[in-house]
């Protein structure tokens, strides 16, 4: 399933995201609950903001594959921090990552800052939305 990209030009060009993906017409909707940097025993990855991101990302990708999908899949995106600056201090490394698992697929995407995630010790929580 390829998703059209929507990005009006009153927008302004978007920058690491896309204002919108157009699922084609028969996709079936895939829902990816938030996931932490949890590994396989249910424990916070060590390493700090990068490497849990990286791990959360590839926990929600696993999810998608596991239903057919590809990182091209992932329409829209939200990202749960708990602290706004370590994100903004790490967007540079966290480029490497999302293009190392994602390439150059940009979901619609939201970042949200919250005082804390259910999962001790987690600093980013993804969810997303596919089409398969």
């Amino acid at each position: 399933m390829r998703l059209e990209a929507i990005d009006p030009e009153a927008l302004g060009a978007p920058k690491g995201w896309t204002n919108g993906l157009l699922a084609p017409a028969g996709g079936r909707l895939l829902f990816v609950a938030g996931q932490t940097a949890r590994d396989a025993d249910g424990r916070i990855v060590d390493g700090g903001f990068v490497a849990q991101w990286e791990r959360a990302l590839e926990n929600v990708l696993a999810v998608v594959r596991a239903a057919g999908g590809s990182p091209e899949s992932i329409g829209r995106m939200t990202v749960y921090v708990t602290d706004r600056a370590a994100y903004l201090a790490a967007r540079k490394p966290l480029g490497e990552v999302w293009r190392r698992h994602m390439g150059r697929h940009y979901p619609a995407m939201t970042l949200v800052q919250v005082a804390a995630l259910v999962d001790e010790g987690a600093m980013v929580e993804l969810e997303a939305t596919a089409v398969v």
